[in-house]
């Protein structure tokens, strides 16, 4: 052991009577001893062997060498025999151990409380046992001027002494305390190591975040003021820096980097900050003396810093050196870093260094986090969490053999969840909601009540901008940790509406089943499309006064399909028996003529189908489009129980979309219809169009309608893209997302020629800079969906809403409208074949009905289609899929040169008993091919 600086006391512990040492002497007092720590207060010094066995030497004026042998000389502690001591510490006059088993013993001066005993005692001579300590198993302690810190293996801290500047962070206000109290507002972060100054106090995360409180009078807290702090504050300074160790003198501190660099702060006047001046600095400043080389080992004295350099073996040192405890052997002070040779530092004190060869080096190693630096990045985008290591973790809890510590663990957190703040004092405590979700325990239907859902209510009950953190950290997590999550959540509403009766009363199960909805809704806004995927399983569940249309996102399309023909048939119903209340009213009064068809009945014909079904639309008014349609062709008798219908949508619409009347506008690279500003026809045209998109919807048949999937995402109020365009007008769109990504000059590139076919505006921009690019295309986008087709548009939807307007339809995403509106393309024939049914002599052996699928399954993809067609009414499969369209084939007794005819009403398929394979061909295309007008069979 090496020692310098001021032994007027014996607080160096070599023996001799000298005031000051000014370069390093050796101390041979524990030569083959194994000294393992040393902590030097203002005038005396505790020393830790590897026994556990403590000496003491200096000062005794308060008792604080806890033995009455004199000073000059380390002398064992006696009172401490029976003890294995594992860390010790020393304030101005009092001291501090913790032995092995996280027992607090202290002594010495006790009139401000800094003993914890709870009593003010001038002196306590003999090492007393914290009792108030005793149900902690405490890891570190920290001894200031006057006041004390302990932090505990489970992360408490716990804070002691005096209190005249906030020096233990309890809060404005708070008076002094004669016993260790917990400092609640850094609860739920992870610290690895605690400091204490004169009058100030610091704490460091895991993930290298600084805290630091009490007096600042030189900005020795980091926070570019010199304003005390009554409660810990986030030095943000130092966020970025990765920083692994704060040591503190009397009013600066130091902190130490991972990478090996040193910054300082607060009190220079004696040049203990190293910048080669004596101001003071409110804000951490890198000592640049020291730059290019890396530092592993700090310690602050009370006007002093030491660091230590182990690539060249040198100590530095700088500050006050009025009494040598630079121990660079010379007089007046150090400004900037001076070497001291071949010296490795411990620690510390007021007026005199002890060294030891050993490394201070806080070992940042937790399966949680990253064993990178990227858990020293922790902010509100990246919660540095490495979720294998976690889950590694949880999976080796989960064996048979921690069994006993799971259910510990478990029974921890049913207490830790509910006390969850709703403002955590930093980012870093937040990451408790990520690792607490990928505990499988939390996965057990046992524990939904106990520990799932609490932690649901937990993270609803956060405060806007930790609550903004979490939506961040789930935004950037992988897809499968995310899923995860959701599906828990799912798991827990489909548990509780399908078994919680019997489980819980009414009241709780509302509450429990409105949070994980809320959850999961909240993940849903977080995770849009994830979440859709994730959820598209759940099944439509009704439960008491749980309304699940409020939380559409966990509906799949056919559940919302469902819900919406569900209200459709209540709303024909309610128009049917109005009609026929009416009529039995009227019959009453003699006046057969007022009398209602409960229909909506359209007569139209083939020939003018057009202007016939807009007269006959025209006279309708809402009620009566609430109806069930029936439509009847002029002088065809097939009777409408469904088919007529279908095909007076197909021939209507197609009619509509030709280019003679220029309603639309059809895009030849895409292929799609997008309302015209050039048209000549009346404006209730397009009015007549919503009102058959929207009683298509509501009389359950698919259309055939070619329009992009901005026109459901206008229905419902959801703003166009770039990506619109691009399917809109492949070219067009990837031309301005060209214009956006462009890195050069764009006013020089574009300004002289640029334009737009079709659609100009010239007279919306002169000229396009840096600045307009995204204005111009959110204009351009605005203009060609909204602007420049308005009347067209609005006179559409009104139509579309007047039939299918409500809260309903809030409920589907554009895309699931898409569907149901125009079917969908997802083929499987083989599954059409399954579910096909037979009648009359046919069966799924039957030859002829082989040879039928054998035909069908050789026909190529169009014909296919074709055939559908000609079966159903439309080309397009229905939103409940492949399953819900069940054909039925029926033998007929007809000869072999008939041609199959098809009922759309029913998807029945009437087909004589064909002999040949190529008969059936050559009947079936011919068929297929003039489907065409219905009649009688």
């Amino acid at each position: 052991m090496l020692c310098w600086g001021s032994s007027a006391s014996g607080q160096l512990g070599i023996g001799a009577s000298e005031a000051s040492v000014f370069e390093p002497r050796s101390c041979c007092m524990f030569d083959g001893r194994g000294l393992k720590e040393v902590a030097c207060g203002s005038h005396h010094s505790l020393f830790l062997l590897h026994d556990g066995s403590v000496y003491a030497s200096g000062s005794n004026s308060c008792g604080q060498l806890g033995h009455d042998k004199g000073g000059w000389r380390p002398e064992l502690v006696g009172a401490l025999d029976a003890q294995k001591i594992a860390g010790v510490s020393c304030g101005q006059a009092h001291s501090l151990v913790v032995n092995e088993q996280g027992q607090v013993f202290a002594w010495g001066a006790g009139e401000g409380g800094q003993l914890g005993l709870g009593a003010a005692e001038e002196a306590v001579r003999v090492p007393r046992l914290i009792k108030k300590l005793c149900e902690h198993r405490i890891s570190q302690v920290m001894c200031g001027k006057q006041h004390c810190i302990a932090l505990s293996k489970d992360g408490q801290l716990f804070v002691w002494g005096e209190n005249s500047s906030g020096q233990l962070g309890l809060g404005k206000g708070e008076p002094s305390t004669l016993s260790p109290q917990p400092l609640r507002s850094l609860c739920g972060i992870p610290l690895a190591q605690i400091s204490a100054g004169g009058d100030h106090s610091f704490a460091l995360s895991l993930s290298g975040a600084v805290f630091g409180w009490g007096k600042n009078s030189a900005g020795q807290l980091g926070l570019n003021d010199e304003q005390d702090r009554a409660v810990p504050c986030h030095i943000k300074f130092l966020r970025s820096q990765k920083v692994v160790y704060i040591s503190c003198g009397e009013e600066h501190t130091a902190a130490l980097t991972k990478e090996g660099g040193l910054f300082t702060f607060g009190n220079g006047s004696r040049g203990q900050l190293g910048h080669d001046s004596t101001r003071n600095e409110p804000l951490p400043r890198r000592v640049m003396e020291l730059m290019g080389t890396e530092v592993s080992q700090i310690a602050c004295g009370r006007h002093h810093t030491l660091a230590f350099v182990p690539s060249t073996g040198l100590v530095y040192a700088f500050g006050c050196n009025s009494q040598g405890q630079l121990g660079t052997g010379l007089r007046g002070n150090a400004k900037s870093p001076l070497p001291v040779r071949n010296i490795q530092p411990l620690c510390i004190g007021n007026t005199h260094t002890s060294i030891l060869f050993q490394t201070i080096w806080i070992l940042i190693s937790t399966c949680y986090f990253h064993s990178d630096d990227r858990h020293f990045k922790t902010n509100p985008k990246v919660p540095g969490i490495n979720f294998n290591a976690v889950r590694l973790l949880f999976e080796m809890l989960m064996k048979p053999s921690f069994a006993r510590l799971l259910e510990q663990v478990c029974s921890f957190e049913s207490l830790l969840i509910p006390q969850l703040p709703c403002s955590p004092p930093d980012v870093e405590a937040m990451r408790i909601y990520l690792i607490l979700s990928e505990c499988p325990a939390l996965q057990d239907s046992k524990n939904y009540i106990s520990l799932t859902i609490p932690l649901a209510m937990a993270i609803l009950r956060l405060d806007a901008n930790p609550s903004k953190v979490l939506d961040n950290w789930w935004s950037l997590m992988d897809c499968e940790v995310f899923s995860r999550l959701v599906e828990m959540y799912k798991s827990i509403v489909v548990f509780l509406l399908t078994g919680g009766k019997a489980l819980l009363m009414p009241v709780f199960l509302e509450s429990y089943t409105s949070a994980a909805l809320r959850l999961l809704e909240k993940l849903n806004k977080v995770r849009r499309k994830s979440t859709q995927q994730y959820c598209d399983n759940l099944n439509l569940i009704s439960q008491g006064s749980v309304t699940l249309c409020a939380y559409p996102f966990i509906l799949n399309a056919q559940a919302k399909t469902t819900v919406l023909q569900t209200d459709a048939e209540l709303q024909m119903q309610m128009a049917v028996s109005g009609a026929n209340l009416h009529n039995v009213f009227v019959l009453l009064t003699m006046e057969p003529l007022l009398a209602r068809n409960p229909f909506l009945v359209l007569h139209v014909r083939r020939n003018l189908l057009v202007s016939d079904a807009l007269r006959e639309l025209t006279v309708y008014n809402d009620v009566d489009l609430k109806k069930p349609l029936k439509v009847i062709f002029d002088g065809e008798e097939a009777v409408d129980a469904g088919g007529v219908t279908k095909e007076f949508f197909l021939l209507l619409l197609k009619e509509l979309m030709d280019p003679i009347y220029g309603m639309f506008t059809q895009y030849s690279e895409s292929n799609l219809l997008w309302f015209s500003d050039k048209c000549f026809v009346e404006h209730n045209w397009f009015h007549l169009i919503g009102i058959i998109c929207g009683l298509a919807i509501y009389n359950s048949t698919v259309v055939d309608l070619h329009f992009p999937l901005v026109l459901y995402k206008k229905l419902l109020n959801v703003s166009p893209t770039l990506d619109d365009l691009k399917e809109l007008s492949p070219t067009e769109g990837r031309s301005l997302q060209q214009l956006l990504e462009y890195e050069g000059d764009v006013e020089e590139t574009f300004c002289l020629n640029f334009a737009v076919s079709c659609w100009t505006l010239k007279e919306f921009v002169s000229f396009l800079c840096w600045s307009l690019r995204k204005e111009f295309v959110h204009a351009y986008l605005q203009y060609v969906f909204s602007d420049s087709v308005q009347e067209q548009y609005s006179a559409f939807s009104s139509g579309f809403l007047k039939v299918c307007g409500g809260e309903i339809l809030s409920l589907f995403q554009p895309s699931e409208l898409m569907a149901m509106v125009v079917g969908n393309n997802n083929y499987n024939w083989e599954e059409m074949e399954k579910n096909a049914s037979y009648k009359g002599e046919f069966s799924a052996s039957h030859p002829t009905v082989k040879m039928f699928w054998e035909v069908f399954h050789e026909f190529p993809l169009e014909k296919k289609k074709q055939f559908l067609l000609f079966l159903t009414g439309s080309d397009r499969i229905p939103i409940h899929g492949m399953a819900s369209l069940r054909i039925v084939i029926q033998s007929t007794a007809a000869e072999e040169h008939y041609l199959p005819v098809a009922h759309t009403c029913y998807n029945m398929l009437d087909m004589p008993c064909y002999q040949t394979k190529e008969t059936l061909r050559h009947r079936l295309t011919q068929a297929v091919e003039q489907y065409e007008g219905f009649s009688l069979v």
